[in-house]
């Protein structure tokens, strides 16, 4: 169609047919009386209109149904995808990669959090096992969970799907059962650790008997922290080298990255009182402890806002330095990645310390990029946390409180230089401009107590701040250009430069402090700028100013970078 907005009509000759293009038109009436006709009229069982509008920028339609009428749509039965025939998981092994305990541990969050335990223990602990058994009500409603999705997805009957995986988990706990009664998991009271894995080395089933004796290591230890030391004791206690190193490591890796990745254990590990942005900055400092020390070292202030590690956490972050448990690196890495991406505050009610943690958290992450993350992947979570700091909501809360329109706008010009990604800059920016161009703005400034030059003073600083906000030009002129009107007020107000040219002191004295706002240093730019330059000019070109600067060498060496500065000498 010709114009940016337009009208379709489908419909449908069968109950069980697709929908077909019937016509389009320019005119809303004519689509809705058209598609009622050929519904009265027998040609279609069913009509639908829709409205498509044009997006310039994309030149892609979006559509609205305007209208919907006869008889509704037959669902259809999903067929059965020929890449996914049987169930996602066949044997009793596959409940053990990471994919399945990953589902395991969502199913059977709630059972497993009054148990305190993690999915790896369940797969790998007699006791554990025994009780899901006889729960009954939560395997079943778990096996549902899973059985349920899987079938809308692949097609398959669910009863089908429900009695396989009630036959693979009753296995699998036969499995562990079993292993239980032969004592194929002796217990650490026995002999070391390190003994244990030189004895199981090159057995068939090594993993799963190694993995059983680590699962019991933590049976009666309570408190994720209290367990995150009794992990950090067996590496201590493992092999110093080899495969049967990587026998105990394997298994502890496995259990970490599930205790660590539980929100609950988290907050107990490294502190409950701990604030979502702390936990996270806590998090980067226990996966990369050499980068954070160097810039804390080089930055003292960060110290205040990224928490220290200390004890299980401390001990945890130098193996992981040493480059020992990559999966868990990776595994947190992209913790901190996904929440910083999603919806929630990382400090609520305190949105200025919500600003701060989030420059820790990039300078933090971006120290380590390239080894736990690419810089392009940290560029796009802050891109995508900054979308939450330009919102209505949070741009309230960040400037409740301000008693000027002053200290509003620079708290916003903070906010520009904070967001990532050119449409949160521009976000940013748009609040800005509404401020500085507001009414109230010129008013406050031009009516405050301070002195004239305190208020150019102010106004220089914040186009200055504006100027480092990496905004684009048109947004960053129109600001400083609307900051540089006020200053102009201001000074037509206080009639300043005049007064500056007036006053008795010295010329050097006077010509500094004019070169002083005519170069911005003491002022904004713009008519303030334009006037101190006039003014300036003015005296130099008054025979008693020139005898004055010639008498002083000294001054005029002082005032030489000024007028370079302003374009008054070479």
């Amino acid at each position: 169609m010709a114009g940016p907005v337009h009208y379709e009509i489908y419909i449908r000759k069968t109950p069980p047919a697709s929908w077909t293009l019937s016509m389009a038109t320019e005119d809303r009436k004519t689509a809705v009386e058209t598609a009622e006709d050929l519904l009265r009229d027998g040609q279609a069982c069913a009509v639908r209109v829709t409205k498509e509008t044009l997006d310039p920028d994309t030149m892609e339609f979006a559509s609205v149904t305007v209208l919907t009428r006869g008889a509704p749509e037959v669902k259809r039965k999903a067929p059965v995808r020929e890449d996914r025939a049987g169930p996602s998981c066949r044997g009793v092994q596959d409940l053990y990669t990471p994919h399945a305990r990953d589902l395991i541990s969502r199913v059977l969050e709630d059972w497993l959090n009054r148990q305190g335990a993690t999915t790896f223990e369940l797969l790998h602990r007699p006791d554990l096992a025994e009780r899901l058994e006889a729960s009954g009500v939560e395997l079943q409603h778990a096996i549902q969970k899973v059985a349920v999705p899987e079938s809308q997805n692949t097609g398959q009957a669910v009863h089908d799907l429900v009695r396989h995986y009630l036959k693979l988990c009753e296995q699998a706990i036969e499995r562990v059962l079993q292993a239980g009664r032969r004592n194929l998991f002796p217990s650490l009271g026995e002999r070391s650790i390190a003994d244990m894995a030189h004895r199981l080395s090159g057995s068939a089933d090594r993993a799963f008997i190694m993995g059983g004796v680590v699962a019991g290591a933590l049976k009666g230890v309570k408190g994720a922290r209290a367990r995150l030391d009794r992990l950090m004791d067996l590496c201590d206690r493992a092999p110093a080298d080899g495969p049967p190193r990587a026998l105990v490591l394997v298994p502890v890796e496995q259990l970490l990255c599930e205790l660590l990745g539980a929100r609950a254990s988290l907050a107990q590990i490294l502190g409950p009182a701990l604030d979502q942005g702390s936990s996270l900055a806590a998090v980067v400092r226990m996966v990369a402890p050499r980068e954070i020390a160097a810039l804390i070292k080089r930055d003292p202030k960060l110290a205040v806002l990224v928490p220290p590690v200390e004890g299980g956490p401390a001990r945890l972050g130098e193996r992981l330095a040493a480059g020992e448990f990559p999966l868990l690196s990776a595994s947190l890495a992209r913790m901190v990645v996904r929440e910083l991406m999603s919806p929630r505050r990382l400090r609520p009610g305190d949105a200025q310390g919500e600003i701060d943690i989030l420059r820790a958290l990039a300078t933090t992450l971006t120290a380590t990029a390239g080894r736990l993350l690419t810089l392009e992947e940290v560029q796009t979570a802050f891109s995508e946390r900054s979308k939450s700091l330009v919102t209505a909501d949070f741009v309230a809360a960040y400037v409740k409180g301000c008693p000027t329109a002053l200290t509003e706008a620079e708290r916003l010009a903070r906010l520009c230089e904070n967001v990532t990604g050119g449409a949160n800059k521009r976000s940013a920016a748009r609040w800005l401009d509404a401020c500085v161009t507001s009414l109230r703005f010129e008013t406050e400034m031009r009516t405050l107590s301070q002195s004239p030059g305190q208020k150019l003073l102010a106004l220089g600083a914040l186009q200055r701040a504006v100027g480092k906000a990496a905004l684009s030009d048109r947004d960053r002129d129109a600001i400083v250009t609307a900051l540089g009107v006020v200053g102009g007020a201001i000074e037509a107000d206080a009639k300043l430069t005049a007064q500056i040219g007036r006053a008795p002191v010295p010329a050097p004295q006077k010509l500094a402090a004019l070169l002083r706002l005519a170069a911005g240093e003491t002022g904004p730019t713009g008519p303030v700028a334009d006037r101190a330059k006039a003014e300036a000019i003015k005296l130099l070109r008054g025979p008693d100013v020139r005898i004055a600067l010639n008498a002083t060498p000294e001054a005029t060496q002082t005032l030489r970078p000024l007028m370079q500065a302003v374009g008054l000498a070479a």
